[in-house]
């Protein structure tokens, strides 16, 4: 039997247990204190609607019409849609707050209110849009069947003669001519005036910033005096629609600046400084680097001035006034268009010359239509760009 003398410890460590997993250490539960048992309400998810939630919205709406009706037509001597329609808003928002608040905290009960009132000024604006378009073209729709309304004039056509003698081609000419003549005049000076707004900057360019932004609210017949004040009265411009396409390029200036001021000032920063930083001058910056980039805004910008331009009546009838015959010439003598046209027409009293003048409504409102696509199509980013 040998007995080990040795009086030095052991140098073999003891085996270390393993360090406790994320999982382990996360799986761990601790014992609600006293604190924690108060009972709390399951809140609402306000990114989405259950089903539930649909039922509730619709249950309210519905009782909300029924109450309106007995309230409307049996309790109150309320009459007329309107009425109707007001005292059904107010009963649903009041029953979708009651049903909300039951089961759901405030902020749910004020995203409720919050979300049904502004889905209802949406859906009011869209209802009024569609309203009126679909107006116009119910009220004239019968001069657009006959083909002559698009290419005739109304020299030697009365008021009393049929639909199929006579047309709007002066007028549509002479809006394009004016509205033409109007965009080569504003947009150089509308874009010219919002590089030195964004780029040049400085004391002067916010006096200028204030001006364009004053000047966007300016009511048109403001403009059409001022042309006429200048042109026609100061420098002795005869009444045309050369004159008429100055009033409504000061109509459609500030647009295209303010517009464009916006766009500019979204170009990124650091597109100016890499061009500067390479040794480019600050007008080919402006002219290959800022331009371009912000071209689909700047397009956007222009159609949004001439919508603006092309429905003005006042600036043209202060400057141009009205033509029954097909004038092509801008400089020689008075010049038609489609606002002025169905100014004049609706005055006349007559049902044939008020359907014609719907039926130029509807030209006009198409062309405009048209146009808001055109400058939201254009808006809209590209694939694969941020």
């Amino acid at each position: 039997m040998s007995i080990d003398l040795d009086p030095r410890p052991s140098l073999a460590p003891e085996p270390a247990s393993p360090p406790a997993s994320p999982l382990a250490r996360t799986s761990v539960r601790t014992e609600p204190s006293s604190t924690d048992s108060v009972p709390m309400h399951a809140r609402r998810t306000l990114s989405r609607s259950t089903a539930e939630q649909r039922f509730e919205l619709v249950g309210c709406w519905v009782a909300a019409l029924a109450l309106s009706w007995l309230i409307c037509g049996r309790l109150m001597p309320w009459d007329g849609p309107l009425v109707f329609v007001a005292v059904t808003i107010v009963l649903g928002i009041a029953l979708l707050t009651v049903i909300t608040a039951i089961d759901a905290g405030r902020p749910e009960v004020v995203d409720r209110i919050v979300t049904t009132v502004i889905t209802l000024a949406a859906a009011l604006v869209g209802l009024a849009l569609v309203s009126t378009v679909l107006f116009i073209f119910a009220k004239g729709y019968k001069p657009l069947l006959h083909l002559n309304t698009f290419f005739d004039d109304m020299a030697g056509v009365g008021p009393r003669d049929s639909l199929d003698r006579g047309g709007v081609a002066h007028a549509i000419v002479g809006s394009l001519i004016e509205v033409g003549i109007a965009i080569v005049v504003a947009i150089p000076l509308g874009i010219g005036t919002a590089i030195y707004m964004t780029e040049i900057g400085g004391k002067f360019a916010r006096v200028v910033r204030t001006i364009v932004e004053a000047m966007t609210a300016l009511p048109s017949i403001v403009a059409g005096l001022f042309i006429y004040t200048t042109l026609i009265v100061g420098l002795g411009v005869p009444r045309s629609g050369l004159a008429a396409a100055m009033a409504l390029g000061v109509m459609m200036l500030p647009i295209i600046a303010r517009a464009s001021d916006v766009v500019l000032r979204v170009v990124p920063g650091n597109l100016r400084e890499a061009s500067l930083a390479l040794g480019a001058s600050r007008w080919r910056t402006v002219w290959h680097i800022v331009l371009p980039t912000a071209r689909p805004g700047l397009a956007t910008a222009v159609i949004l001035g001439v919508a603006r331009g092309i429905g003005e009546t006042s600036p043209v009838l202060l400057t141009s006034g009205a033509a029954s015959f097909m004038v092509t010439n801008p400089t020689d003598g008075v010049m038609n268009s489609l606002p002025l046209f169905i100014f004049s027409t609706v005055r006349s009293g007559e049902p044939i010359y008020i359907e014609r003048a719907y039926g130029a409504a509807a030209i006009l409102l198409a062309i405009v239509l048209v146009l808001f696509v055109t400058a939201r199509l254009l808006a809209r980013p590209r694939k694969g760009s941020r």
